[in-house]
């Protein structure tokens, strides 16, 4: 009996029966690990872009987005073994890299703040390397199965540690990350000086910050290039349109007095046009805006923030006044679909710059808009190139951001 029974013993011994394994750093996470921490670490770096983005409301919307989904699907992969994560991942890392390519060669013009093309900067160069590195093998995983690709426990550690440390440089560089006009974000408002043409780059200012506060005197003084009297105008714009504008804080007082909603709130603003007012004979009055703006809240919620003044249909950027001079931009929205009502039209989609609209959809020719904020905005009281589509400005022209008078 006891020969037999230390036989079996031995027996179980030499077969690994009744041992519990160590635990495995492979068996631990699925074949999708190394795509999740790539995905992780970019979606780390796009969260820390959001701040540096912080005067385009598009943008920001972009990029939080953007880093919600890497970062969540990310955690998902980390242990994820069904082909289905891969297909997400495929989707998710395919429209990221698609994206940062369609920045750097063209822009982006429907969205606000990626309208223009940029040079490739460490902390965007690292973010797309890391969700191409999250496609390729969400894509090895979609088509060679769930078994495949599983990553060893040395290649899984070596590479989470060069994406952490990766990921924190790129986060850290992302705050000082570079437009295309030259003004670095990160740079406090009295770093940025305007120049004659009202466009602002990283140079020192000349005079102190201005913030413009519609709860306080106007003060539109300390723009280079602006002279007394395109001063005087552009103070006496701002200070009518805070003073008759508000009477239209209700959208439901708007729409008794004509205007409709072109339905854009899902870009975070809302447009509401009075098409009887667009080829009157009031220009630049209050009293007569052809467009109001209200930001969107969470909760559907409206709050009237801007006029956005328009000139006659058949006019062009050419025609326009230069009002306030270098404080005051005109821009156009070439790139709108509009669809075929004649009463209301609103927004149905967005063409090329140039381009035509499918039908029934209808393009109208574009006319010269100018904005006029009645609440604080990171870019003056006359910041253009918000909403949908972005908008376009003169040939030769840049956007311009009072960063003098910026909230």
């Amino acid at each position: 009996m006891g020969n037999r029974m230390s036989t079996k013993i031995g027996a179980e011994a030499d077969s690994g029966a009744g041992v519990v394994p160590r635990p495995s750093l492979v068996g631990a996470f699925g074949p999708l690990a190394l795509a999740g921490v790539a995905s992780i670490g970019a979606g780390a770096i796009h969260a820390a872009a959001i701040g540096s983005h912080s005067e385009h409301r598009q943008a920001v919307m972009v990029f939080t987005i953007l880093a919600l989904v890497q970062i969540g699907w990310g955690a998902v992969a980390l242990a994820a073994r069904r082909r289905a994560v891969g297909l997400v991942g495929v989707a998710v890392h395919a429209a990221a890299v698609g994206g940062w390519l369609l920045a750097k060669r063209s822009g982006i013009s429907f969205v606000n703040g990626l309208e223009a093309v940029e040079a490739i900067q460490w902390p965007d160069a690292l973010a797309v390397g890391l969700a191409a590195i999250a496609l390729f093998v969400s894509l090895r995983v979609v088509v060679a199965g769930a078994s495949s690709g599983v990553p060893g426990r040395l290649v899984l550690s070596g590479a989470g540690a060069l994406v952490v440390v990766a990921s924190l440089a790129g986060m850290t560089t992302s705050s000082t990350h570079v437009h295309a006009d030259g003004h670095a974000h990160g740079e406090s408002a009295a770093t940025g000086s305007a120049s004659a043409g009202g466009h602002h780059h990283g140079a020192a200012a000349a005079v102190a910050s201005k913030v413009y506060d519609p709860a306080g005197p106007v003060d539109l003084s300390g723009v280079a290039g602006v002279t007394s009297v395109q001063q005087a105008r552009a103070e006496s714009l701002v200070v009518m349109t805070l003073n008759r504008l508000p009477k239209y804080a209700d959208t439901k007082v708007a729409e008794a007095n004509g205007f409709r909603s072109i339905h854009d709130g899902l870009t975070g603003t809302e447009h509401f046009i009075n098409w009887s007012y667009v080829n009157d004979d009031h220009l630049l009055d209050p009293d007569y805006p052809e467009s109001l703006v209200y930001e969107v809240g969470p909760t559907g919620t409206r709050k009237l923030v801007s006029a956005m003044f328009m000139m006659k249909e058949g006019t062009s950027l050419d025609d326009v006044p230069a009002v306030g001079g270098a404080l005051t931009q005109w821009h156009i929205h070439d790139d709108l679909c509009l669809s075929d009502d004649p009463v209301a039209p609103s927004v149905a989609g967005i063409t090329s710059i140039g381009g035509s609209c499918s039908p029934p959809t209808v393009k109208l020719d574009p006319m010269p808009m100018l904005h006029v904020w009645i609440t604080k905005n990171p870019c003056g009281p006359f910041a253009a190139l918000d909403g949908i589509g972005a908008g376009q400005v003169a040939a030769g022209e840049t956007r311009s951001c009072d960063h003098v008078h910026g909230a």
